[in-house]
């Protein structure tokens, strides 16, 4: 089992107006308390409440992102995107990559005790830690858990840099412990963008704040001295990888004060990439062709694709005063491996 970290005792007490814990436990999580709250943001959603053992991930050596080091405080995400990549984690905890992944949100309550718990130990050296990297830690549960802040502090109390990839405006509440923290460690900060057409927003990412509203955290942020750079994540073939939906993008990056833009085209792993495929043909069964096409041979596009639209976005960067419109600040990814053999999948 590969989050056998989570399965230590958990601690009893309810939440503030919590209701009955009634839905079943998935097996992988025999400790859990499973949790439902009588609010109309927490409707139809179970939390499970683990006590987790650890909380600093080692990156597998495998991995191309340039970090070694991340902090989940959550597994499953509100937000909903129906490309999230993440989503196949969640079949190791027997739950599926579809409405569980949205609706049945782990929750590691006992983040911040860890936090300072790891980072005191000898062994430990100062790495870098990376966090939104699988689901967002800024998502709606983090309003009621309030797991951030006390990772924050730890951080900021061992002088640990860190980096935070968020869609979550709820970052603005803990602006005063950012401030606090990059007094005495590097704190990097990221936004994704993707797009800020409204009807393609709603459809996608139902769960996530308007990217209007993001990109006014993006201005917060750079008002109170961050460096704050976008991922323009993830491009959709046929829906915003025109001209005129990059041009309008990067425009409104470039307003919001950001420091740089890096454009990241849509990938497929399993578990998203069947999630994706339904929703395609349920609401856009034109486009099905191409995204069979593009990605047939795995779960990424073209390496052609990829390097045209790299290109546009960097030709509307420049345009708008974005120079650095290749890579961000804060999270220097490269460029996606081209696909393996073992991921030969079919889209449909």
């Amino acid at each position: 089992m590969r989050w056998d970290n989570l399965t230590a005792p958990p601690v009893e007490g309810d939440p503030e107006r919590a209701a009955p814990a009634t839905p079943p436990l998935p097996l992988a999580l025999p400790g859990a308390i499973a949790r439902t709250f009588d609010t109309p943001e927490f409707a139809g959603m179970t939390f499970y409440e683990v006590q987790a053992k650890s909380i600093l991930n080692r990156v597998p050596g495998q991995s191309r992102v340039p970090f070694e080091w991340t902090i989940n405080p959550y597994r499953g995400c509100s937000h909903a995107c129906v490309y999230c990549f993440a989503r196949n984690t969640h079949t190791y905890l027997d739950l599926d990559a579809g409405a569980d992944f949205d609706r049945k949100v782990i929750v590691k309550v006992n983040a911040g005790e860890l936090v300072r718990r790891e980072l005191a130990a000898p062994r430990w050296r100062g790495a870098h830690v990376a966090m939104g990297t699988n689901v967002d830690c800024y998502q709606r549960a983090e309003g009621r858990y309030r797991l951030m802040p006390q990772i924050i502090g730890a951080l900021r109390d061992f002088a640990n840099p860190f980096s935070i990839l968020t869609k979550g405006t709820l970052i603005l509440r803990d602006l005063p412990l950012l401030r606090q923290a990059a007094e005495v460690t590097t704190v990097g900060i990221s936004f994704s963008v993707g797009f800020v057409d409204e009807h393609l927003w709603r459809s996608v990412e139902p769960g996530t704040p308007h990217p209007r509203r993001r990109l006014d955290a993006v201005r917060a942020l750079a008002d109170a001295g961050f460096s704050v750079g976008v991922l323009m994540a993830p491009i959709l073939p046929g829906l915003s990888d025109s001209d005129e939906s990059i041009d309008a993008t990067v425009s409104a990056i470039a307003a919001a004060g950001a420091t740089s833009v890096t454009a990241l085209p849509l990938h497929l792993r399993p578990g998203a990439r069947e999630w994706y495929a339904h929703w395609i043909a349920r609401e856009h069964p034109h486009l099905v062709p191409r995204y069979r096409e593009l990605y047939r041979a795995g779960a990424y596009a073209p390496q052609a694709y990829q390097r045209e639209l790299t290109a546009r976005v960097r030709i509307a960067s420049r345009l708008h005063g974005l120079h650095r419109g290749e890579r961000g600040d804060n999270r220097n990814l490269p460029e996606p491996p081209p696909p393996s053999a073992a991921e030969q999948l079919t889209l449909l």
